[in-house]
């Protein structure tokens, strides 16, 4: 289903194109049957996580060294746009790879690479990374959960909430102040292996407007006794900056997935109005229904031209603050707008739970929030007016 039979992008090489025929398989016969139990339930289970990994689609830009395969972000942005395509957007695949491994592997020790990454690459750890708290939002300047000195190591206090991958993960990457009094230069990252973690506990799973699979969770830190080897990297006050730093790959991997659904929901809705009659004649023959899947098309790919222009850019190492800002909030922007005008020609069943636009329709609307609003975006793209 390629709703926009546009010519491959010179980022994707043939063992790009050979991952992505082995992971669209993959994802068709392990996963797609399953969605509705799983949206139905609001959980998939824990094995999704190993047989990701079996399969080789976890963490696949982690070095042979540290049991990867040696990819690229292009390897995970393949990945990525798979499992969107296949209507599985509610698995944290693309935090745990794209986000939260390439923290340990860029910051980390040698010792915290070797104790880590090898077991993320399997799945026998599940990554998230926690940062968001009540009241806190997109302010990671005012976080106010703690890691204190305490005998050899650090005392964890704190709570923290929308944290993707809540429920089932088992390292956690925790923002947190070791110096309450030093503004940014005071945040630090902390990890937290919970399976021996006597003080962590899971909160609730939050019920949301949309991806209702997706384990998004609170957590609760209360006196968590972490080793000082459990400091990300080697010293205290770098949280903010290392944060600040992987920001433009976290916003991409959003593109990624708007992109995706934008192209599933324009390929669902041409499927739909192709067959669906109404006053003697298909939907398609309508001249309003052209029009509006002529601007849709348009739109969706000038996105696509531009996404692909973001990877290349990322691939190279150039791509900017104000150009990844600008890459995440049009995308999931025209999203929204595109998915919308969809559902409008499916009609009443465009409102019913059995039709995927439906589902999309609902779980479009966070990717305005996530990895910084779309006002934060613009913020950061008005600075370099």
């Amino acid at each position: 289903m390629d709703a926009l039979n546009l010519p491959r992008p010179a980022w994707m090489t043939e063992e790009l194109v050979l991952l992505e025929e082995q992971a669209r398989r993959f994802i068709a016969s392990e996963y797609v049957p399953h969605l509705d139990e799983w949206n139905e339930t609001g959980m998939y289970g824990r094995e999704v996580w190993t047989k990701a990994g079996g399969a080789g689609l976890l963490c696949p830009a982690i070095p042979e060294d540290h049991g990867g395969v040696g990819g690229t972000f292009a390897h995970e942005a393949v990945i990525g746009r798979e499992l969107s395509l296949a209507g599985f957007d509610s698995f944290g695949a693309p935090l745990h790879s794209g986000i939260v491994a390439p923290y340990i592997l860029h910051y980390g020790t040698d010792e915290q690479k070797r104790r880590w990454l090898p077991k993320m690459v399997t799945g026998e750890l599940i990554g998230a990374i926690a940062m968001s708290e009540p009241g806190t939002g997109s302010d990671l300047q005012g976080v106010r959960t703690t890691a204190r000195k305490s005998g050899n190591g650090y005392m964890l206090n704190g709570s923290k909430t929308f944290i993707t991958n809540g429920q089932h993960a088992n390292l956690i990457v925790v923002v947190a102040k070791t110096d309450t009094g030093a503004g940014a230069k005071g945040v630090s990252l902390m990890v937290v292996e919970t399976d021996n973690a006597p003080g962590f506990r899971r909160g609730r799973k939050l019920k949301k407007l949309g991806l209702d699979a997706a384990d998004t969770s609170e957590l609760f830190f209360d006196d968590v006794k972490l080793p000082a080897e459990n400091l990300l990297g080697t010293e205290e006050g770098q949280g903010f900056a290392q944060l600040m730093r992987d920001l433009p790959r976290e916003r991409l991997i959003v593109t990624v997935h708007a992109q995706a659904m934008i192209e599933r929901a324009l390929g669902l809705t041409i499927e739909y109005v192709k067959q669906r009659q109404a006053f003697g004649k298909k939907i398609i023959e309508f001249q309003n229904t052209q029009f509006v899947l002529a601007e849709c098309k348009s739109e969706a790919t000038i996105a696509r031209v531009f996404h692909d222009h973001c990877i290349e850019r990322y691939l190279a190492g150039v791509l900017d603050t104000v150009t990844a800002s600008m890459a995440k909030y049009w995308p999931t922007d025209l999203q929204g707008k595109i998915i919308d005008r969809c559902l409008q020609l499916f009609g009443g069943y465009g409102y019913m739970e059995e039709f995927p636009i439906s589902r999309m329709y609902r779980d479009a609307r966070v990717s305005r929030i996530y990895a910084g609003t779309n006002e934060i975006m613009k913020l950061l793209i008005a600075r370099s007016l």
